[in-house]
């Protein structure tokens, strides 16, 4: 064992003094080691989406990759998922059989269990209670730390709580490894909050929030193909799904006159919606593009008079929930109007960037939304106080407790 360490020692050393007869000699040798052995340590991030809109994993990922971690990210693909656009670092999504539902998610966890068990890895990173039994399993087996990111109440998702047996089945999986994890990260307070008191164990908050957006390179409505001189009110992102009134907002167009919804994104409410949109003829008057990678979001997003954000408070999921798109809207300069939920109204009340609606219904959302139009005064102060909180409320800044626990971790410390 000796000879074995006195041999790499020296081995190292004379790669050292390579490097040192190359003029670097602002690197001592325990520097030089220090960095050879943080560029080997490897990372395995993993999460059930099939990554090309999860802008949360991609951020992390990117944190991971700049403190000079080697990372594998492993998703899924669909039939019709986008292409990938380029990464900085590996990644690799996995072809399943099934595409929803327990065959799904048992197909999808096998897999990722191998995956994880046979490839080198210094860390493991999962995303979400669906990916968390495979990483908990090997990082016992493999000793190897483990952090977990939950994006949301798992257990609260509006296609659960109505699901008794499979919610327990997600219980049961949650309240067997949560107790055991030392490292645990959430998107805001309220959720951070929730499963302290369930289990007794506190998370790091680390937001969903952007990266200082730089609107330099702005294209014209007529670019976009946007009606030039009506009010623009749009909601966008990759979850335009059930219960989070889209369908009140579609309806709400009957209402109004000079205005148009544009849906920028996809989600299991659409199909519903283009129905919607039909029976009512509000063709002109509601227009979806479907997904688009950030910066395009971003430009549609920039280019609107107005954000929707509407979740309904049906559990506490949605009750407790930051969307992406909040932060979006703020980054963008695009006042916000939110259905009353706890930490978006916390959000808008401390920065006065939006208006809380008094319920969710085509009528109130219509009402809103003619009264702020009526009122540009109080759109544009909203708008100056969104670009005025995005200089604070940024990735920037928000990262800084990311790399604080994966420090953490790493060194198997405490926070």
């Amino acid at each position: 064992m000796y000879e074995t360490f006195s041999y790499l020692k020296e081995f190292f050393q004379k790669i050292f003094e390579f490097f040192y007869s190359l003029h670097l000699t602002w690197l001592s040798y325990v520097e030089f080691t220090t960095f050879v052995s943080m560029r080997k340590r490897k990372v395995i991030v993993s999460v059930s989406s099939d990554l090309v809109t999860d802008n949360r994993v991609h951020r992390t990922c990117t944190v991971l990759h700049e403190m000079g971690f080697e990372i594998l990210l492993i998703g899924r693909k669909k039939k019709l998922s986008p292409s990938m656009n380029e990464r900085a670092y590996r990644y690799k999504r996995l072809h399943l059989f099934f595409e929803k539902g327990p065959f799904f998610y048992a197909e999808m966890n096998l897999r990722l269990f191998f995956l994880l068990l046979f490839h080198r890895k210094d860390l493991l990173y999962s995303n979400d209670l669906d990916t968390l039994l495979p990483n908990f399993i090997v990082s016992k087996i493999t000793r190897t730390p483990i952090i977990y990111d939950s994006h949301e109440l798992f257990t609260e998702a509006p296609e659960l709580i109505h699901r008794k047996k499979v919610r327990g089945i997600w219980l049961a999986i949650e309240k067997r490894i949560f107790p055991s994890l030392k490292y645990m990260i959430t998107v805001n307070q309220s959720i951070a909050q929730t499963y302290q008191d369930l289990y007794g164990k506190p998370l790091v908050v680390v937001r969903n929030i952007p990266s200082r957006f730089q609107g330099d390179s702005l294209v014209t409505r007529e670019a976009l193909n946007l009606p030039l001189p009506d009010f623009l009110v749009i909601i966008q992102g990759s979850g335009l799904n059930i219960d989070r009134g889209i369908e009140e907002a579609v309806l709400a167009m009957k209402e109004l006159t000079g205005v148009t919804l544009l849906l920028v994104g996809d989600g299991d409410v659409m199909p519903k919606v283009k129905t919607l949109i039909k029976d009512h003829g509000l063709e002109h008057k509601v227009r979806i593009f479907g997904r688009r990678p950030y910066l395009e979001l971003m430009q549609f997003t920039q280019l609107s008079d107005l954000g929707l954000t509407l979740d309904k408070p049906l559990s506490k999921n949605y009750e407790f929930s930051l969307p992406n798109k909040v932060f979006d809207y703020m980054h963008a300069g695009t006042p916000i109007l939110a259905s009353k939920l706890v930490e978006i109204e916390s959000l808008i009340q401390t920065f006065q960037i939006g208006t809380i609606l008094p319920e969710v219904s085509p009528t109130a959302i219509a009402k809103a939304i003619q009264t702020l139009r009526d009122h540009p005064t109080l759109l544009q102060q909203q708008r100056e106080a969104c670009l005025i909180a995005a200089q604070t409320e940024n990735w920037e800044n928000e990262q800084q407790k990311l790399i604080a626990l994966v420090e953490a971790a790493m060194g198997n410390q405490s926070l």
